[in-house]
């Protein structure tokens, strides 16, 4: 394992001339995450290139028994330097840490591992967190970066969630992704623009958002079959890791239901706040944990609310600490590894949302996700009658054909069972 006085540190002077490359995950909110970064100073590339030959790259530098995402991580990260695109000697990497027991906290020692097996180990690898677990002089977050990054992440669920629910049901193709890009470039350059965002303009910009989609929806009754995805934060979120899932549930006349980024940052500030609680240990940071977790969850409920008081035609995004709490009975709070109790709490959050019809992503090599993913459908599946829960595998050898097959096979149930309770509607 790489030690921490070993690795190659991106350094003040790297700053000016280095293009640091983010690897794909969430589209829409990385996109913007990556343009806030350069707001500050930072030539940052977010990664969109999908290219089959990404699964390969990563099996040629990494172990094939390495959990799924970081092989894909791994691979397009290699593949984009080898494209030719970028100088070599004056790019850098950057890959989120999180410190916890998931082995996504060991993506960065498997990417510099891989990175000196292919030639390329004078490249910097910086380590995102908010933990300071690796000194990086060229690299800082602030707090007004985080404080718009946390924006764009709001933004950014705001925008997935309502695609979602208007891409089936938009009279012109095309109109549902045209908001998205027509939203994503304003809220990119009104970012680069103002010094001084104003909360009371964010909320302005909530409700134009939402004025627009809801002219792309119009009367239009939401009367297909919903389904769920969850899973592990990659292979849940991203295109490339769970081979266009999105579009896939679209091709077959669905509704995609996707629970947003911001659950997952409120998951792991309450985790924080959990683990006081349970064990008694770091009183400070938990106060801390606490102090953000109301935040943040005072802000999530803000969107939430002016979606239900004004636009009833959309599904609202979760109360989270309603989410956190449907898990009693199930799972216990200090299951927390990967993306532990959060998991099993999305599953019952679309239940209860009328969605009965879920996809559980699993990622190769994740033992978490399969105790408190695959583990959890038998209980939850007794306790709610109807309702089908199918996981399906993302690894180097899962052909996409037999993945889709599956699916098809849960959706043909699903959509006769719609079909009754339209007719007996």
């Amino acid at each position: 394992m790489t030690t921490k006085s070993a690795y190659v540190k991106f350094t003040k002077e790297m700053k000016k001339d280095y293009t640091i490359l983010v690897p794909t995950m969430l589209p829409i909110h990385f996109k913007m995450i990556s343009d806030v970064l350069s707001t500050y100073g930072y030539k940052v590339e977010f990664l969109e290139n999908i290219d089959g030959n990404i699964k390969e790259s990563g099996l040629k530098y990494v172990h094939n028994d390495t959990c799924y995402p970081a092989l894909l991580v791994i691979g397009q990260f290699i593949n984009a330097i080898n494209s030719g695109r970028y100088d070599k000697n004056k790019v850098a990497l950057m890959i989120t840490q999180t410190g916890g027991g998931c082995r996504a906290s060991n993506y960065i020692y498997l990417l510099r591992k891989a990175l000196k097996k292919s030639g390329y180990g004078h490249i910097p690898v910086i380590s995102l967190n908010f933990g300071n677990m690796e000194d990086h002089p060229g690299f800082k977050l602030t707090l007004p970066m985080i404080y718009r990054m946390m924006y764009c992440a709001m933004y950014g669920d705001l925008l997935m969630l309502l695609s979602n629910q208007c891409r089936p049901y938009e009279k012109h193709e095309g109109e549902t992704d045209n908001a998205v890009r027509k939203w994503t470039d304003y809220l990119i350059e009104e970012m680069r623009q103002i010094k001084n965002i104003k909360y009371s303009h964010i909320k302005e910009n909530y409700k134009k958002i939402l004025d627009d989609f809801a002219k792309i929806l119009g009367n239009t009754k939401r009367n297909k079959v919903k389904v769920g995805v969850v899973g592990e934060i990659y292979v849940k979120f991203s295109p490339l890791g769970n081979n266009n899932l999105e579009q896939f549930l679209l091709s077959e006349d669905t509704e995609p239901v996707v629970p947003g980024f911001l659950g997952f940052c409120l998951y792991s500030v309450y985790n924080g706040i959990a683990d006081y609680n349970l064990y008694g240990t770091r009183k400070l940071y938990a106060k801390g944990s606490k102090l953000i977790y109301k935040y943040l969850i005072k802000k999530q409920l803000d969107i939430r609310n002016i979606m239900i008081k004004d636009y009833p035609q959309f599904m609202p995004m979760e109360d989270f600490d309603h989410t956190r709490n449907l898990i009693k009975g199930y799972i216990g709070i200090g299951a927390k590894m990967g993306e532990g109790w959060l998991l099993t709490a999305e599953m019952l959050e679309l239940i209860e949302d009328g969605v009965k019809n879920i996809v559980c992503t699993q990622p190769f090599g994740c033992l978490p996700n399969h105790i408190v993913g695959k583990g959890m459908m038998k209980p939850i599946k007794e306790n709610h009658p109807g309702v089908n829960i199918v996981a399906i595998d993302y690894d180097p050898g899962a052909t996409q054909i037999n993945q889709e097959n599956r699916i098809k096979l849960m959706l043909s149930n699903a959509k006769a069972e719609n079909e009754k309770t339209e007719v007996n509607a």
